[in-house]
């Protein structure tokens, strides 16, 4: 038999804080977090509102710190980070505005190197077969079919595929 320890909510507050103060996190995985420490519904809304008003959460700046890591650090596209904001419980109307202000150009700065190396290590028949899994590689690291295209485009230009 396993005994579930349960946190009080104080605890769980405690926890919180100090996590947050060395990291950006978002409402959704205080909540996930509490929930595996056995506090209550109750206690939950109590310390969320608190770490709120006290500005230790807001995904707003959650989100602004997450898109700009991911997207320069990690180098994803825009919807791969769309979908993980979605999987955090990131509201539209906070991550939609924030990833508009991300120019095409910091997505293709990141892309064409990307495809470059890529382009190195891909065996293909013919150039057609190498375009599409360039372009099946870039769309699973979740940037738009615009952004491939127009990084494709410049890559033949530059005899690059050849």
């Amino acid at each position: 038999m396993v005994i579930k320890k349960v946190m009080t909510g104080q605890q769980a507050y405690q926890k919180l804080t100090d996590l947050c103060a060395r990291s950006e996190h978002c409402q959704q995985e205080m909540i996930e977090k509490m929930r595996q420490w056995g506090v209550s519904e109750e206690e939950q809304a109590q310390v969320m509102s608190r770490l709120i008003a006290e500005r230790y959460i807001d995904d707003e700046r959650f989100a602004h710190a997450f898109i700009y890591d991911k997207i320069r650090y990690n180098k994803w596209g825009r919807r791969k980070v769309e979908q993980a904001l979605w999987m955090k419980r990131i509201d539209e109307h906070i991550s939609k505005p924030l990833l508009d202000e991300v120019d095409d150009e910091e997505y293709l700065s990141i892309l064409r190197p990307m495809l470059k190396q890529k382009r190195k290590s891909i065996k293909a028949k013919s150039e057609y077969e190498l375009t599409m899994k360039l372009i099946k590689f870039a769309l699973g690291r979740g940037f738009t079919m615009d952004i491939i295209k127009q990084c494709i485009e410049v890559e033949d230009e530059d005899e690059f595929l050849e």
